[in-house]
């Protein structure tokens, strides 16, 4: 019997699904946007967060020692990284951490390097805290997306780049970096002493035939950049736990992480809730089988809708999927014919930057009655044609996308 159960978020106040109409359009739209899944998370979860329910007092809380053992022993046991109790250190969020760590590692008005398309929040983070955001952006290259190690070493020593935020397993393209990869990027940060925020909050959702390399490991010699390096990550992709909000900010390095206790005294968030804590232990410590088969699942949407995609739409151009549940797609072959399709309602220009982004909402929206997430988010005009599907959803979902896509475009 499975352990996945799809659930119909409809009228839950699920933002997702009932916040439809803030980002888009319309609230009637088949939502397969932002990063959570459609499936209840596993019984484990669900039993302990019951007990404690049940008990029916809410007071402080402490967290025991069994939380932080149930992430350590995870880490050691899946991803080879060796974390010591002393470096973790809580926040509410991988984002509010990487947007504190920008405080932290840059000045006003000093550099702050990421690397296009790219999860839109790490430039909000650099922007709404009075810094200043450089683009380095990937190559999309025969073989998919590199990093551009050249200009990154250029890009770093001509803007004075301070601190780096960093994407592994990157979101929206995809990628699982390789050891040698990640390497590369952190020994130029560190030759240039820019410091390295790694957000490896997807570091699970590992597709087969790849494996997620912890940035912390990845040197010639242990801790070669504990220095540099603060890493995020959470269970919140990996168990759909985003509402418990519970993430875990490893510091290795002992002045860095008096410098973050400082902080985080000074905004009195040293802690989480008592729901976070008991989620996320009991996922870590009982969940493994229910994610094996969410994995699969994962996967399988993923082959489908591609499949589907380039067997209708020859021209369109899917990313590989390495790591994430997330889906980038590239309609810009077809752009044209939506600029047309989207012509009869709007008055515009085809070769204006609004005209695009116009014409892709209109025709993801009006055509196809899908919340997707626009590429212009991640990085601007330059990925206008392209667009985010969520796959961590059931298999009729995914089935009506393709159907909905692909007839838009061939009508």
């Amino acid at each position: 019997m499975s352990m996945l159960k799809y659930v119909d978020r409809k009228n839950t106040d699920c933002a997702k699904w009932d916040g439809l109409e803030k980002s888009f359009s319309r609230g009637d739209l088949l939502a397969m946007w932002v990063a959570d899944m459609d499936f209840k998370v596993p019984e484990c979860v669900s039993r302990r967060l019951s007990e404690y329910i049940e008990l029916g007092t809410f007071g402080y809380y402490n967290p025991p020692d069994g939380y932080y053992d149930a992430f350590i022993e995870w880490e050691r046991k899946y991803h080879g990284y060796d974390v010591k109790r002393e470096w973790m250190r809580f926040a509410p969020g991988v984002v509010p951490a990487f947007n504190w760590l920008v405080q932290l590692m840059a000045g006003e008005g000093e550099a702050v390097a990421v690397m296009q398309p790219v999860y839109y929040p790490f430039m909000k983070a650099v922007e709404n805290n009075g810094r200043r955001l450089v683009n380095c952006p990937l190559l999309r290259t025969e073989r998919g997306y590199e990093m551009d190690y050249e200009a990154f070493e250029e890009t770093i020593i001509r803007e004075d780049v301070k601190a780096f935020i960093f994407c592994s397993p990157h979101n929206p393209v995809g990628r699982v970096w390789k050891k040698d990869e990640i390497r590369r990027v952190l020994d130029i940060c560190k030759k240039h002493n820019v410091y390295v925020i790694s957000d490896e909050i997807h570091q699970d959702i590992i597709m087969s035939g790849h494996k997620h390399i912890p940035s912390a490991t990845a040197g010639e010699e242990a801790g070669a950049y504990d220095d540099i390096l603060v890493t995020l990550t959470a269970a919140t992709k990996t168990f759909n736990l985003a509402a418990v909000q519970n993430s875990i900010v490893i510091i290795p390095d002992k002045a860095f992480r008096e410098r973050w206790d400082k902080f985080a005294e000074g905004i009195r968030i040293t802690g989480g809730n008592a729901f976070g804590y008991i989620a996320v232990r009991a996922a870590y410590e009982e969940g493994r089988p229910w994610f094996e088969e969410l994995l699969g699942a994962i996967e399988g949407n993923y082959k489908y809708l591609r499949s589907r995609l380039e067997a209708e739409l020859p021209d369109v151009r899917v990313a590989d999927l390495e790591g994430t549940y997330l889906m980038w797609i590239d309609l810009s072959a077809y752009m044209d014919r939506i600029i047309a399709m989207a012509a009869g309602k709007y008055t515009m220009d085809p070769s204006a930057y609004d005209s695009a982004v116009t014409a892709i909402q209109h025709f993801m929206e009006d055509e196809c009655g899908i919340a997707a997430d626009y590429g212009t988010w991640f990085g601007g005009a330059e990925y206008a044609g392209c667009i985010r599907i969520n796959l961590a959803t059931c298999r009729e979902n995914i089935e009506i996308a393709a159907d909905r896509i692909i007839s838009a475009l061939k009508s």
